[in-house]
């Protein structure tokens, strides 16, 4: 009990990275970030850059993630355009999250926890697997609805859907 109590108070002390490219953030990742801000002190959204998408792309995911994530606490969003490791080094995060849905998303991200491993010795991973309402979510489903004019409201924050139903994400 004792060692528990110990290693959730260093947790709460801790700031945790969550990468990804959030090509549109939905409520699978939101659900994450909230239960991730009762596990640390600190949460940054690290949005990465897509080589295949314009600088102002990257603004406009900003953007759209800081409106979904408004109503929670010890977030902040932020782009970055380098290795998640070196990001995770830059902002002085002690652990970085990942999201996982499927078996195939575990065999990728493992593979990617002992490539970061081997590139920044120390720095942890952690696997959150989101609420179960939320777990069939992915943004390329989002954006292949939104494509053919189908409902997202359920899946995404209204900015999001706008966005998306706007066409300025594709």
């Amino acid at each position: 009990m004792i060692v528990r109590f110990i290693l959730l108070k260093a947790l709460a002390m801790s700031t945790v990275l969550y990468p990804g490219t959030f090509n549109p953030i939905h409520n699978g990742h939101t659900d994450l970030v909230e239960r991730a801000t009762t596990l640390f002190g600190k949460v940054i959204l690290g949005i990465a850059t897509s080589p295949q998408k314009s600088p102002s792309i990257l603004e406009l995911r900003i953007d759209l993630a800081k409106q979904a994530l408004s109503h929670i606490k010890n977030v902040e969003v932020v782009g970055f355009n380098t290795l998640t490791v070196e990001f995770a080094k830059e902002i002085g995060a002690d652990v970085i999250l990942k999201g996982i849905r499927t078996v195939t998303d575990f065999e990728f991200e493992f593979q990617m926890l002992n490539m970061n491993r081997a590139l920044q010795p120390g720095l942890e991973t952690i696997f959150l697997a989101p609420s179960e309402e939320f777990s069939y979510i992915s943004s390329t489903l989002v954006r292949q609805i939104a494509a053919y004019d189908g409902d997202i409201s359920q899946f995404v924050h209204p900015a999001v859907a706008k966005a998306l139903a706007d066409g300025d994400i594709t």
